[in-house]
């Protein structure tokens, strides 16, 4: 029996996500692909999991979408699965609508995960790979790590939310920059440009990322989820849409266990004892 594609753990009260295609650097086929978002939506709604970690196995965080993969469930005689389609055979809308359910929507998974979610980068991050990296929250990268914007190699135009994530890390130019001419760029460099939070030896990349999710799942768990909406969400109000938004926040959070253990733990003087509720 094959391994599977996705290794799935929770303890703790964090999932831990694992990639594990190594043989082609985790590159990602769709049921790959649409089992991840599955998992990343379990995660968001299972109140005993407070944060995620998502990282791959061998040398490659992700190498992007598998363009020479298939999914295990697509049709195996000629046709594909449609009425009046046979295989190979393309109309207007294909391309788009595959981006919409596929691509786009593992990334919208990750930025509309209630958990916090931290990327732990083992190696090559390249196209949906690295978008998928800088989704995340938090990005720990391994010294070893690079990310490629490689979809000029191809001459195709980036996809998975690229255009929309990367200028928001760095800038139009810089984003420009990667995009334009698909260079590797390093772990040093990603993390001097802002698109890594911190760059730790190889061998230290899962214990700080454990280090960090522990710490994410001790902390007011629905506090985080709303910060997560309104930082994600800021960028794209203007500034009396940000404060009501920010005012809505606060009157949500302030029915919170957490809330109020976090008040009352200032008044008595003591660590606060967050439960996630």
């Amino acid at each position: 029996m094959p391994a599977p594609s996705i290794l799935s753990t929770t303890d703790d009260h964090v999932t831990r996500l694992t990639l594990n295609r190594p043989e082609a650097l985790n590159a990602l086929v769709p049921d790959q692909r649409d089992r991840l978002i599955t998992l990343l939506a379990e995660a968001s709604a299972d109140p005993e999991v407070r944060a995620v970690v998502l990282t791959g196995t061998g040398r490659g965080f992700c190498a992007g979408a598998d363009l020479r993969g298939r999914s295990a469930a697509a049709p195996r005689d000629g046709t594909t699965g449609e009425p009046g389609r046979t295989a190979g055979e393309r109309i207007a809308g294909d391309v788009a609508r595959t981006l919409r359910v596929g691509a786009q929507r593992l990334i919208a998974a990750v930025l509309d995960c209630e958990k916090p979610v931290v990327a732990a980068v083992n190696g090559t991050a390249a196209g949906l790979g690295a978008h998928l990296a800088f989704a995340c929250d938090l990005v720990l990268a391994a010294e070893s790590a690079r990310f490629i914007e490689v979809f000029v190699r191809r001459g195709l135009v980036p996809d998975g939310g690229g255009a929309y994530l990367l200028p928001r890390l760095v800038g139009p130019q810089r984003a420009k920059e990667l995009m334009f001419f698909g260079d590797a760029l390093g772990a040093a460099d990603a993390e001097r440009l802002g698109l890594v939070n911190r760059v730790v030896p190889d061998g230290d990349l899962d214990k700080t990322a454990r280090e960090w999710a522990a710490r994410l799942a001790a902390g007011p768990t629905r506090a985080l989820a709303l910060t997560k909406q309104l930082v994600n969400a800021s960028l794209d109000a203007d500034r009396t849409t940000a404060f009501a938004a920010e005012a809505a926040a606060q009157e949500i959070n302030m029915t919170t266990a957490d809330a109020q253990e976090g008040v009352r733990s200032f008044t008595e003087r003591r660590a606060a004892a967050f439960t996630g509720r």
